[in-house]
Parts: C-alpha cells; sequence; structure tokens
C-alpha cells in the first residue's frame, strides 16, 4: 500500500492524542458536537477504555497522520438497548470534503454489523447539511427532530435524530444499507 493511500484501522491507545486533537478542534469550532470544553487525555483515555469489540474506535490515517476517527459508542447503559450505538465522526479540518469520511464510515459501520449491532443512531446538529447528506448516502433515515435541545456559540439548536438498521446481509449489498 502507498503511503498516500488512506488507511483505516482499529484505533490504539497511542493514538488518543490526535483523536483529542480533531474532536477539541470540532469542540471549538463546529456545532457537530455539544461538548462546549477541549478534553485533556485523562478524559479521553476514560472514553476509550468504554469501547470494546461491540463499540469499536477507528481511525483513518494518511502519510502516517491520523486525519480522522469514528466510533460506535452505547447508546444506553440499559440493557434493552445493547444492541444500539451511537456514532461519532471526525475528519481533521484540512481532510474534509474528500471522501475519507464516507470511507470511515462505511468501515465503522460495518465492524458495527459484524459485532451484532441491530441498530445505529446519529444525532446531527441542524444546518450541518452536510453530515445529513453523508447519513443518509450509507443508509440512514430520518426519525425525527428535537427542538432546542442544545445550546452552543450562543443560540439554541434542533438536533435531527436519524438511524440505520441492519436488515441483515453484508453491508453495500442490495438489502438498502450501505450503498
Amino acid at each position: 500500500m502507498k503511503d498516500t493511500e488512506l488507511i483505516i484501522r482499529q484505533a490504539q491507545i497511542t493514538d488518543l492524542p490526535e483523536i483529542t486533537k480533531i474532536y477539541n478542534e470540532a469542540i471549538l469550532k463546529t456545532v457537530a458536537t455539544f461538548d462546549t470544553e477541549p478534553k485533556c487525555l485523562t478524559e479521553q483515555e476514560e472514553w476509550f477504555r468504554e469501547h470494546g469489540d461491540t463499540n469499536p474506535i477507528l481511525v483513518a490515517a494518511m502519510h502516517g497522520e491520523i486525519i480522522g476517527w469514528a466510533s460506535l459508542s452505547r447508546w444506553s447503559d440499559r440493557c434493552a438497548y445493547s444492541d444500539t450505538a451511537e456514532i461519532s465522526l471526525y475528519i481533521s479540518e484540512y481532510h474534509q470534503g474528500k471522501g475519507f469520511g464516507r470511507q470511515l464510515m462505511k468501515c465503522i459501520l460495518e465492524k458495527g454489523q459484524q459485532a451484532g449491532l441491530h441498530t445505529v443512531i446519529a444525532r446531527i446538529a441542524e444546518g450541518n447539511d452536510i453530515s445529513v447528506h453523508l447519513h443518509e448516502s450509507v443508509g440512514f433515515r430520518h426519525v425525527g427532530i428535537m427542538k432546542e435541545v442544545g445550546r452552543k456559540f450562543g443560540r439554541l439548536i434542533d438536533v435531527h435524530m436519524m438511524q440505520l438498521i441492519y436488515e441483515g446481509g453484508s453491508p453495500g449489498t442490495s438489502n438498502g444499507i450501505l450503498p
């Protein structure tokens, strides 16, 4: 594989400084996350430990540098939700709009399906049409809007709820998910 190609792999604890840098960039500049204060490595280590085979974290690297990450996190600690996860995906500002997010999203969703998840939830802040389109392109469907549930940058923000239900088969097949 050429050094210029995108490599998507399981995240390692040693990736946390770069994961944290990308996430903090999103915290400070976007409504992609409703965190409002940058995260420190100690907080991120705790977050990392909450993930495993059922709730993986992947990184996308190019030229040996991590340019993005995705995770499937537990939707709830209640047992009845054990087959449901929430997706997070962040690409560094410089690498956005180049198709890397779509590749990373497809990989993390494949991991979720392999882990036996039934459904994946996405919460997307209003105005983030690119993220909505990305999620739609891999099979997510709109399930509702939570009105004015977040406050960031001095304004109240609606959140679009989207959901992907694994319908059997492999991702990318004709079953309607992950085209």
